[in-house]
């Protein structure tokens, strides 16, 4: 007895010492390192680093939005409403400072060489992709191009990056005409239902966030999954579930690596995800048995003569997580840039008049033509819009790396293990790189040679930065482009009155209230 006792003691102190060398002295080592140099930032706690300070900064916030609401006040800078904490840091620290959540040692930089290295100077087998939240989030992403580092997420690359250049978007371009035409005859019909009952004037009011979402979704379905694409949106609907199920933190779980305690949403998660891996499954080994030219199938040719060797059950993780991150990739973001266009169009009907005009130009002057890959490639001031709402309101609210080794970033000796976080709304807006109006809508900036992010790409973030570039940024663009044109070239769009501005952060940065348009048919028929 004596015996079993001193070895509980034994193995309850070892496990003490463990917890407090991996929860407090190897992040405060991390954090004396960068110290040294003289970066600042707030003290931590143990064990929850500056948790409490972020919450408590969140909560006065969301009182200060909830006042700008009953105003009716648009505020396109909403770092102090979505992000207080570092506005707060960065003011009090300067562009560079470290913070902690749990045992998690964060670098925030947004001074410009810092960037400028963090783009251009390191190798991507340096830095890979950000740990934080990476055990809460395995059931969305799993080992995807998104989350993954180093040699597998370059392996992922090469693999993927081809189903994704120019010649490869254009052939995709009737798919998403097809979609869009589909959402806009939807609100067409609605317009007319609604003026023949009753109404005095063609005009709809509606929220657009659900109809984009699902303009999206038959997009990335009928890419992805070709024939296939009514299970396609399933797989989606399921997938969307999936990513509420993890959009919380899980502190616990990142602090400690247990992500298997079988705790409510622990357990929804997996079933959710047990699900999509079927259903994705089911519609591959279909695709095997077809010759459907879709992005699954490229997928499953790819690591068919890749030559690695892999394992079946290997070739099947490849091709679920990576189904998955092109979900994320290119259905939420796109809906949400889709939505932010359409709010800032609507607040500024001159930029509706010069779109309009271009795409008529551009789509031989009929209102009625769809447009073509040509067609998309002539709208310049579309184009300037879309960049310019990337600018404002980026789906992507921070570029996030980790220190693989020790590198060295605008004179900055970042330790391995440091989670780097570069804020894109800061550098967005950033009056020493976009001027006096930097938080003023104004597409012209995207004019000529002599923009911003051509003279400094470092400035102007959207897609990520670096190796790590968006690899689907170029199908991105074209497929909000079609939607734009066609719906700008139907209707007049103006804003609500019940529209309340509050941009959210859940996953990426989408209107909390969603986007509430009135819309006018540009010749009214009824």
């Amino acid at each position: 007895m004596e015996v079993a006792a001193a070895l509980c003691w034994v193995g309850a102190c070892s496990l003490a010492l463990y917890l407090y060398h991996v929860l407090w002295l190897a992040p405060q080592r991390l954090r004396a390192a960068l110290r040294s140099q003289g970066i600042g930032g707030p003290s931590p706690s143990f064990p929850y680093g500056n948790i409490a300070e972020m919450r408590q900064a969140a909560a006065c916030a969301k009182t200060t939005t909830a006042a700008d609401h009953q105003r009716g006040i648009i505020v396109h800078d909403y770092r102090p409403a979505v992000f207080p904490f570092y506005e707060k840091w960065r003011n009090q620290y300067g562009p560079v400072f470290c913070y902690s959540i749990g045992n998690m040692v964060f670098l925030h930089a947004s001074r410009a060489d810092v960037v400028r290295d963090l783009c251009t100077s390191v190798s991507p087998l340096d830095l890979g992709k950000s740990s934080y939240m990476k055990v809460t989030h395995r059931p969305l992403f799993g080992d995807g191009i998104l989350k993954s580092s180093g040699e597998a997420w370059a392996y992922q690359r090469k693999l993927i990056a081809p189903e994704f250049f120019p010649d490869k978007v254009k052939a995709m371009a009737h798919l998403m005409v097809d979609s869009a035409m589909a959402l806009v005859k939807s609100w067409e019909d609605r317009l007319i239902s609604d003026s023949n009952g009753g109404g005095v004037s063609c005009l709809l009011e509606l929220k657009v966030d659900d109809d984009l979402r699902a303009y999206s979704a038959d997009v990335i379905s009928r890419t992805c999954f070709g024939s296939s694409y009514v299970k396609g949106k399933r797989i989606f609907a399921m997938i969307r579930e999936l990513q509420k199920a993890v959009s919380k933190p899980n502190l616990l779980a990142e602090m400690t690596g247990l992500s298997y305690l079988p705790t409510r949403s622990n357990r929804a998660a997996w079933r959710l995800n047990r699900l999509v891996r079927e259903l994705i499954l089911d519609v591959a080994r279909e695709n095997n048995e077809g010759d459907d030219g879709n992005l699954l199938n490229a997928m499953l040719r790819s690591v068919a003569g890749s030559g690695g060797g892999h394992a079946a059950a290997t070739a099947e993780d490849f091709v679920v997580d990576n189904c998955k991150n092109i979900y994320f990739a290119g259905y939420e973001t796109t809906a949400m840039t889709a939505a932010w266009c359409m709010m800032l169009l609507a607040l500024h009907p001159e930029w509706q008049d010069q779109v309009r005009d271009e795409a008529r130009q551009a789509c031989a002057g009929c209102v009625a033509a769809a447009p073509d890959f040509a067609s998309l490639q002539k709208m310049k001031k579309l184009t300037m819009v879309i960049q310019e709402t990337l600018r404002l309101y980026p789906a992507g609210s921070v570029v996030s790396r980790q220190a693989l080794r020790d590198v060295t970033l605008g004179g900055v000796r970042v330790p391995a293990g440091v989670n780097i976080y570069v804020p894109v709304s800061t550098v967005h807006l950033d009056p020493e790189l976009w001027g006096a109006g930097a938080r003023e809508f104004d597409p012209t900036r995207f004019a000529g040679a002599a923009r911003p992010q051509q003279q400094q790409p470092h400035a102007y973030l959207p897609f990520g930065a670096g190796a790590r570039t968006c690899l689907g940024q170029g199908f991105a663009m074209a497929e909000i482009k079609v939607l734009l044109a066609l719906v700008i070239s139907r209707f007049e769009l103006s804003l609500s009155p019940d529209y309340q501005h509050s941009p959210a952060l859940r996953l990426i940065v989408e209107p909390e209230h969603g986007v509430r348009l009135v819309l006018k048919n540009v010749e009214p028929n009824c």
